[in-house]
Order: C-alpha cells, then sequence, then structure tokens
C-alpha cells in the first residue's frame, strides 16, 4: 500500500494538531506551547515573559531576509510583546550562491532588524545540497510585562472581531513578484508593480497596528493571518480560544486588486496568505474607539464580526443566513508553485 504523500504547504491542522499533543512541556515555566493557533511560545521570567517564534521564508525569493523579520515580529507583536532579539538560518543553493548574494541577504536582515531596535543575536549560514533557491528561518524573541501579555486564547463571547488594512495584500504581492508574466494583458504594468509593492505600501508588518490596537482599548487576543488567509486565522482564532466566531461576509475588506489578482489566478481571497493584515478581539464597548484610533494612524480598521460560545468553528454571515467557514487545508498560493514546477 503506497504512503500518502502531504501537499506543498503547511501541513493539514488535524495532523499538526496530533502531532503537538505529543510535545513534552517539562518546564513549568512555559506559559504557552506548541499548537493549533498558538503562534508563539510564552516563558515566565516572573515579572516579564519572554514570547518566542520561529518562521521560515519559502513563498518568496526577493528580499527574503527584510521579509523574514517583518513575518517574525508581526507574531511576536500579537502578543503585546516588543521584538528584542534575532536569529537567523540560512540555507543556500549548490552551485548558484556568490559572496554577493550572501552579503545582500544579511543585510536585509541587519537594515530591517535596525529600523525596529531588534538585535541580531546569532544563527547559521550554510551552501546545502539540493536547493534551488535561498531559504531563511528567522526565530525572533520578544518581551512583555506579564500583566500586559495577550495570547489567542483571551478572545471571550461577546467581543468583537477587527480585521485591519484589507486582504490578501501579501498574495496578492507574492503573485504579482513571482508571476508576473500570467498578469500580462490582463493588468496594466503600473498596477502589477504596485501590487508588487504592497509588500512595502501598505506593508505586512502589523507591528504599529498591534501597538495603536493595545493603546487604545482592550484588546482580548490577535491573530496574523498569514498562510491559508484570513478563513485559517479565523479557525485557528476560533481553536485556541474555545469559542466561535461568526464574520459579516460583506463587511471583510477585500482590496480591488487583490481581488483581481486573485481572479486572474482563481485563488479564493479568504485562504490565501494574507500578512498586513491584523485580526484582533476586542471588548466590544471599544470598538470603535480602537478603529478610529488606528484610522487616524492612516491603518484602516473595519469591525468584520463576533465572538460567540460554541464548538469552536468560523462562520461565514451572508444576509442574514450564517454558514461553517471552508477550513483551507492549505493556502491558495501554494498551488501557483506547483503549477509552475
Amino acid at each position: 500500500m503506497q504512503e500518502t504523500v502531504l501537499p506543498l504547504g503547511k501541513l493539514p491542522p488535524d495532523f499538526t494538531a496530533t502531532l503537538l499533543k505529543h510535545a513534552p512541556i517539562l518546564d513549568t515555566r512555559v506559559l504557552l506551547g506548541p499548537g493549533v493557533g498558538l503562534d508563539c511560545a510564552v516563558i515566565d521570567m516572573g515579572e516579564t515573559c519572554l514570547v518566542m517564534k520561529s518562521d521560515p521564508i519559502t513563498f518568496v525569493t526577493e528580499d527574503i531576509g527584510w521579509y523574514a523579520v517583518q513575518i517574525c515580529s508581526n507574531d511576536i507583536a500579537t502578543t503585546g510583546a516588543t521584538p528584542r532579539w534575532f536569529l537567523t538560518t540560512l540555507l543556500l543553493p549548490e552551485g548558484k550562491t556568490t559572496p554577493d548574494m550572501v552579503t545582500r541577504i544579511n543585510e536585509q536582515v541587519f537594515q530591517a532588524c535596525r529600523d525596529k531596535g531588534i538585535s541580531v543575536v546569532g544563527g547559521h549560514t550554510e551552501i546545502t545540497y539540493g536547493l534551488e533557491r535561498p531559504i531563511l528561518m528567522g526565530t525572533m524573541i520578544g518581551e512583555v510585562r506579564k500583566a500586559d501579555l495577550i495570547t489567542p486564547q483571551g478572545a471571550r463571547p461577546g467581543d468583537s472581531l477587527l480585521l485591519t488594512k484589507s486582504i490578501p495584500l501579501e498574495g496578492a504581492a507574492i503573485a504579482a513578484k513571482e508571476f508576473p508574466h500570467h498578469l500580462a494583458g490582463m493588468l496594466d504594468q503600473q498596477d502589477i508593480q504596485r501590487a508588487a509593492d504592497f509588500i512595502r505600501t501598505p506593508g505586512i508588518s502589523v507591528l504599529r497596528d498591534a501597538q495603536l490596537a493595545v493603546q487604545a482599548g482592550r484588546v482580548t487576543a490577535m491573530h496574523d493571518p498569514t498562510e491559508g488567509g484570513l478563513a485559517a486565522a479565523l479557525w485557528e482564532l476560533a481553536e485556541a480560544s474555545g469559542h466561535d466566531l461568526v464574520i459579516n461576509k460583506n463587511a471583510i475588506p477585500i482590496d480591488a486588486l487583490s481581488e483581481q489578482i486573485c481572479r486572474a489566478f482563481d485563488l479564493n481571497p479568504l485562504s490565501t496568505i494574507a500578512s498586513g493584515a491584523l485580526l484582533l478581539a476586542v471588548k466590544t464597548q471599544d470598538a470603535q474607539t480602537i478603529c478610529n484610533h488606528l484610522s487616524q494612524a492612516g491603518i484602516p480598521c473595519t469591525v468584520i464580526g463576533q465572538v460567540e460560545a460554541g464548538q469552536k468553528r468560523a462562520w461565514l454571515k451572508t444576509d442574514g443566513k450564517r454558514e461553517v467557514l471552508l477550513r483551507p487545508e492549505r493556502d491558495d498560493i501554494t498551488r501557483l508553485y506547483e503549477q509552475s514546477a
């Protein structure tokens, strides 16, 4: 009998959950360990907590050093922590690596960390057999006062759900950067370049989004929609919090150009990688204040739904009717890489 081969992208969530049940947690200072929807580990250090995150950069080839810092600091930001320290593991392709390539990637990391006040404290670099392109894995460590810690487990029935910026900015940018030839004839070159630039404008970082939100009101949980897009993020937050999330489909802010690109590649905007948007659960009384505070800072913010007591599911509501939101097994954008292989 032939063994099942897993598809490109993150592991299926049920398989991941089964694996993580066996992860040993031997130190009583671990406040938050591995789990579906739990993007950061949290270690109790007394009055403060250390927050830790590891992530690889696999869907992009350009600016991967800069990209790694943004992606890792996003997850640290969702806990209310400040990113402090960064380590990298850089794997480079045999027969293609030049000193200029190595220098360029490292300087991207260094400059991105300087911009955010993060210290680069270690890592590893090697040329590796079997690679076609560079792969960069980052580990970010942040710090937060224990009293200010926010985790995905904090969302409660009655909370409002907010989304900053729009979706799927990252997916549109990756498609425009990595597969511009497919868009030729459908979009003009100016729009293709504008989509590619979504990485920096409005940007995939949500560090400022998170910092402004917690200044303005009571935030109970935050989540960064990465692989699997907003749909996966909603399911992960529902599972982590133990409650249902009910989303008004018509309230979801979908960028018009991103939607055009999704249509061109037959991608679902809800299940396409969406860094740049921040999903928040907040006390309903503070929802509008937080939205206004973010908007005044140039970061659009929309109320898209609410947290309800239930069975850890994500629901999509349209014209008063609700149905269970389809949970993506993997990110839609992985199909572009399979088709180009």
